[in-house]
């Protein structure tokens, strides 16, 4: 039994062979660790920092330099196998992350982060797993009076981190809970890369199925459309029709949380639009709002976004959509997605062409546009090509799913293999 007044847990999931053990008991930080104060000096390693959700990332990688400057010789050593506390917020962790160096030999981490390595009968990855479940984020909230100084750390002291408790069983079933874990995390790795895999192989093909600038044959066409004609140069305008959005009054309340999507930004985010994050009512539509059919192309034409990336896609029911969307309406017997997909396959030119307005916000012009110069093969190629797109990007869709619930499937372990305190 527990020394009265010592905090101890038992989780609500539990190994079969450690189930008749005792409870677990919390250890304070400073007593399963070892402070890391030594300093880089001369030597020359690579400057790093810590990103929430990633780990240690080289600075000319994260900031695009080595911004150590004249503290470098300050820096600490970390060496493989030791721990590192980011004090910086984010929104993954509000009060800071911890991470341990794996795979990188010796690096220099910037002397404002606390670094720290564990002590004979403690196991590295079970701690990791713990900084990863946040365990320390709940008890340091209580010190944070705060919110980020100057330098865009918390004012968390060295003795308020050290002095976080975490629940520790035998190293034994530590061992296994990491092992568990690290299996898991492991198959998530894996479905990742086939994830991206046929991203990777979506936009290989999409280089090939669509003529290069300036080009009407594209590098590779179906076997049935080889000796077909090349594609007819056309412009933008040539195969759809562009509408403008709108917002309907934001003081009448008739106008909102009715049943009709209504697109922005924000909605922008896969090929296929099935719903929106803001609904208008029927009273809005008949003061003005726009409404499109299903198959109908929706482009960002405004916004910051368009700094990095043009946003497009295509309606699978009738909807709605703001002053910073365009509806691309298609004409005669061309494909809706055949024109989504001939856009994002020249991404790189929309990009090109977009205008920096005020504050930094970037711009379509409608009448470039417009005159956007394109090729279009007949109506049945622009099919094939639109239902072979579109069965890898359900391809992709369904991997993407299943790492998703992989991803879930962890946090809902995690949140049974790690103990909340109980006081004995």
């Amino acid at each position: 039994m527990a020394k009265k007044g010592k905090t101890t847990a038992v989780p609500k999931l539990r190994f079969p062979e450690f189930r008749t053990r005792a409870s677990w008991e919390y250890t304070v930080l400073g007593d399963a660790s070892t402070p890391v104060t030594e300093r880089v000096g001369d030597r020359k390693l690579t400057p790093v920092s810590i990103s929430a959700g990633i780990g240690f990332v080289p600075q000319a990688e994260k900031f695009g330099r080595d911004i150590s400057g004249n503290q470098y010789s300050l820096y600490t050593l970390v060496r493989d196998g030791d721990f590192v506390y980011n004090k910086g917020n984010s929104l993954k962790f509000p009060q800071g992350c911890v991470y341990q160096l794996r795979g990188l030999g010796e690096v220099a981490a910037p002397n404002v982060f606390i670094s720290f390595r564990l002590k004979q009968g403690f196991v590295a990855e079970y701690f990791q797993y713990c900084f990863e479940k946040n365990i320390h984020g709940a008890q340091l909230k209580k010190h944070i009076t705060s919110g980020a100084r100057s330098n865009g750390l918390l004012n968390v002291s060295k003795d308020q981190f050290y002095g976080i408790s975490i629940p520790t069983p035998l190293p034994d079933e530590q061992q296994k809970i990491a092992d568990c874990l690290t299996s898991l995390d492991e198959v998530i790795a894996a479905q990742g890369r086939k994830v991206e895999a046929v991203k990777t192989y979506k936009r290989g093909l999409m280089q090939q199925l669509f003529p290069r600038e300036g080009e009407t044959l594209p590098r590779l066409r179906f076997p049935e459309f080889r000796d077909s004609p090349k594609w007819e140069p056309t412009t933008l305008d040539g195969l759809v029709d562009l509408q403008s959005g709108g917002t309907p009054s934001k003081i009448n309340l008739a106008f909102w949380n009715g049943s009709i999507p209504w697109v922005s930004a924000k909605d922008m985010k896969r090929l296929f639009l099935d719903d929106a994050e803001d609904h208008i009512s029927a009273a809005a539509v008949d003061d003005g709002a726009k409404l499109v059919p299903a198959g109908t192309v929706l482009m960002l034409t405004r916004g910051m976004t368009l700094l990095k990336n043009v946003p497009i896609c295509v309606l699978r029911r009738e909807m709605s959509f703001n002053q910073d969307v365009k509806a691309l309406l298609p004409k005669g017997e061309t494909t809706g997605l055949f024109v989504a997909l001939l856009l994002l396959g020249n991404k790189q030119r929309l990009l090109r062409m977009v205008d920096i307005a005020g504050h930094g916000t970037g711009k379509l012009n409608t009448d470039e546009l417009k005159a956007l110069k394109l090729a279009a093969p007949k109506p049945a190629e622009q099919q094939r090509i639109a239902d072979f797109l579109s069965s890898l990007d359900a391809q992709i869709a369904a991997e993407a799913d299943k790492l998703a619930a992989l991803k879930i499937h962890k946090d809902g372990l995690m949140q049974q293999l790690f103990p909340s305190p109980v006081e004995a």
